[in-house]
This record gives C-alpha cells, structure tokens and sequence, in this order.
C-alpha cells in the first residue's frame, strides 16, 4: 500500500504525524491531535477533524474517523520539555558547563536533534527545510531590525538608559564582551535554545496537542528555562539581600522570556522556519548586551 507524508499550511510544511495509508479516493484530512483517513468506520469520530490536504489538485472537507496520536510521541514530547526544565536549572549551575559553555550547549545541539532524528521528526518538522529559510529571512529580518532599533533608542534616552545597568555586561572588557558577542551568545545561547525549543520541543508537541497550545506550553517551558538566570541576575545586581527584590525580579524576568518565547513560537509557526525566532533572538540578546557595555564603557571614559 503506498503511503503519502502531509504537507500542511498553518505552522509551514513538514510532516505532523506517522505516514498514512494513501487511498485511491486521493483524499486526506488530519487534524491534531489526530491523524485521519477515509473511510474507516470501525473508528471513533472526533469532532474538529477538520483541516484538509487535498491530493490531484482537489479540496474537500468530510466526516472523516480518526484515531489517537502515537503514545511515543507524547512520551517524546514530555521527556524532551522535563529534560530542558532539568537543564537550565539544574546541570547549568556546574562549573565545567560555566567555564566550557558554548562547547557543551553545542554538543547538546547535536544530541537534542539526534533524539528528534530518531523520534520521526524531520528537519522540515523542525524548521530547518531549505524551502522555507527566505520566508524564515523575510519574516524575521524586520521585526529584527525592529529590536535593534528599540536597543538604540534605549542607550541614547536618558530616562531609560539606567535600565541597561547590569553587572554582568558591564564589568566586562573589550575582549570579553568580543567573546559574548561573537562566540556566547549566538553558538552557546541561541543557536541552542532556539533548536531545543522553537525547534524540536515545539515540533514535537504538534504531534500531540492543538497549536494553541503549542504555543502557551513552549512558551511556558522558555518562561521556567529562566528562573535560574533570573536569580543569578539579581544576586550579581545586589538584589537578592532583599527576598521581595528578588522575587518581583526573578516574576518578572519569567514573565517577560514567555511572553518573548510566545513571539519566537509565533514566528517559527508563521514562517515554517528557524531562521526568523533565530533572528530575533539573537538582535535581542546581542543587542542588549552591547547597548549595556557601551553604556557603561561611556561612562568610564567620560569619568564622574
């Protein structure tokens, strides 16, 4: 019997789910969390099976019958978000990945989107499909712009300049802020959390729920990715004698990554492709940082 792999609009094209029987009728619907076919009268009926892939050039919508996603995948999709709420908490606050993290988070990269290999997932699931890298560019080259934009505006108003102030840039030298810019961020950060989660985590919760909550639950996984961090910040920025301080920072800090984690979920949803979440990210981290030290590194110069 052959077999036809889905291509579908609304998050960009790859396969959503298992390989299905193709049938001479040339027709096929699925909706998540469900795969469907037609006919198939000894399976229940679900109500919002309702998404078309019309085969031979052709549309049509149908009661179809559906049956449950796989359980490997929503096995995958849970182990994969357990495991990167475990990393950032956990196995980040040891000294060998501090002092040797862009290397680690790489060979993390690897690891994460071997496991992805291995569960079904292609690279078009994952947003790396080389079709759609120029709407990827499209899509995020403004909005990345944008954010650089909104960084400059932010060093040159005094008014919002004293939110540039953190420790953590701006005790830095010329070739140390080099390093951030250059090597941390973008290999060791973004180039790790935009494949762990708009990537892989994102793609494999669209084998298993709707794309909604896609959305909020990788969303919400990139908001908890950040309590650690958080609290380093306020600790470096003496905020963490005051246990109020700290907590309204590390809320705060929380809140803002999963409303920036809902942004880059809608990008990568749009755009079918990395490239745009990876854009912004990066303007977003490398930006802030840069605005930072400059700030500071203005200040020393032009002394008290």
């Amino acid at each position: 019997m052959d077999f036809v792999t889905f291509e579908y609009g609304a998050g960009g094209p790859g396969r959503y789910c298992r390989k299905v029987p193709r049938f001479d009728e040339g027709l096929h619907e699925f909706c998540r969390p469900f795969c469907c076919q037609l006919p198939a009268p000894e399976l229940p009926e679900v109500p919002g099976c309702h998404q078309t892939v019309a085969m031979d050039g052709r549309q049509a919508r149908a009661p179809f019958r559906c049956w449950p996603a796989p359980q490997s995948d929503a096995g995958f999709a849970i182990g994969c978000g357990a495991a990167l709420a475990a990393y950032n908490n956990i196995v980040a606050t040891q000294p060998w990945h501090r002092r040797w993290y862009p290397l680690v988070n790489v060979g993390a990269t690897v690891a994460v989107l071997a496991a992805a290999a291995v569960s079904g997932l292609t690279a078009a699931d994952i947003g790396l499909g080389r079709d759609r890298l120029r709407p990827g560019l499209r899509l995020g080259c403004p909005l990345a712009a944008a954010a650089a934009a909104g960084w400059l505006l932010t060093r040159v108003v005094p008014a919002t300049r004293p939110m540039l102030d953190d420790e953590r840039i701006t005790a830095l030298h010329g070739g140390q802020i080099s390093y951030q810019l250059l090597v941390r961020i973008p290999v060791g950060t973004v180039l790790w959390e935009e494949t762990a989660f708009r990537g892989v985590l994102q793609a494999a919760l669209r084998r298993v729920v709707p794309d909604a909550a896609v959305i909020a639950m990788t969303s919400a996984m990139f908001g908890i990715w950040h309590i650690r961090p958080a609290i380093e910040a306020a600790r470096v920025n003496r905020a963490a004698g005051d246990r109020r301080a700290t907590a309204a920072t590390v809320v705060a800090a929380v809140a803002a990554t999963t409303v920036g984690g809902v942004l880059l979920s809608l990008l990568r949803a749009r755009s079918g492709s990395l490239a745009a979440p990876v854009l912004v990210h990066l303007v977003i981290n490398c930006g802030g940082a840069l605005a930072a030290w400059s700030t500071a590194a203005t200040g020393r110069y032009r002394g008290p």
